[in-house]
């Protein structure tokens, strides 16, 4: 096929791109022009091209900040709660609905528990301070037996947990299906075996399931090591407050308070800057471990 008429052919494929396109480069890659504030004692009226230069001195600031061993420390442990609870929550839903029998009933509880995924965290904030308010549901239900009610959106130990169960409700559903397409790659012929061998509904799972979907279990993992500095900033946007910053304080909310409510533009330019290099290299070192231990390829 010659080059001219392949090219005429394809030329609607490319308008079809333009759109996509022009978005990813305006909201994805304009935006990092601004990353120069990192190395600027920036200024508005200034602009990019006449602030100050100032060098790395807001990575050294950074450095000395009194609250960022406590910021740093919280969006990691936030951050690994949420792949490890939200990767056995998956695991354990694929499996329970591969063995859901009843096609109907099945695509039933796949639309219930996948619907929350396309909710924004602007309303589902809204439900869940209302669910956990002191007068809310929760504690109504509570006290039902006897229970004090519980201030659980400003109790800094209950906080971290809260962003977890949250989360973990949330994206479930969604995070099923990868597994339960690992489930169905599973020879049959093994389960079948097993049932012959005297194997009940555990041991198949344990035996036979499990083993099964230990590569996709592993890849999954190891690719959430590029969201490790992510610990959710819009949830916990929508759900904090400063009774709670001891334990739910992270990286990106403490940029947003520094940078927009604060106006100090050049050191959450640094910080998010910081997150973000390191989030780049754990990306990284996650996908070569992925390709090492498991064979997986993104190209």
């Amino acid at each position: 096929m010659k080059v001219g008429h392949r090219l005429r052919r394809e030329i609607p494929l490319y308008l079809m791109i333009l759109p996509p396109l022009a978005l990813l480069v305006i909201y994805n890659y304009g935006p990092m022009l601004g990353l120069v504030m990192a190395f600027q004692r920036f200024n508005p009226a200034l602009g990019f091209l006449k602030s100050p230069w100032v060098g790395l001195y807001y990575f050294q600031r950074m450095l000395i900040l009194p609250d960022v061993g406590r910021v740093i420390g919280n969006t990691l442990y936030i951050a690994t709660l949420k792949i490890v609870f939200d990767t056995v929550a998956a695991v354990v839903v694929a499996i329970l609905l591969a063995d859901i029998r009843s096609a109907r009933f099945k695509k039933t509880v796949q639309t219930i528990i996948y619907y929350p995924y396309f909710l924004s965290w602007v309303i589902l904030g809204g439900i869940f301070k209302d669910f956990l308010a002191v007068d809310g549901l929760v504690n109504r239900f509570l006290g039902l037996f006897g229970v004090a009610p519980i201030r659980f959106l400003s109790t800094a130990p209950l906080f971290p947990w809260i962003l977890v169960s949250t989360e973990v409700w949330q994206i479930t559903g969604f995070g099923t299906i990868l597994f339960l397409a690992a489930i169905l790659g599973i020879n049959p012929q093994l389960y079948e075996a097993a049932s012959l061998d005297g194997a009940g509904w555990l041991r198949r799972t344990w035996h036979v399931t499990l083993p099964g979907m230990r590569t996709t279990i592993v890849v999954m993992l190891l690719i959430s090591l590029g969201s490790i500095l992510n610990a959710g900033f819009d949830q916990i946007l929508n759900l904090y407050s400063t009774s709670v910053y001891s334990t739910g304080d992270v990286i990106d909310t403490w940029v947003y308070r520094a940078g927009i409510q604060q106006a100090q533009y050049s050191l959450a330019a640094a910080v998010g800057l910081f997150r973000s290099v390191v989030s780049f290299v754990l990306i990284a070192v996650g996908y070569y471990f992925a390709y090492k231990k498991a064979d997986y390829r993104v190209f």
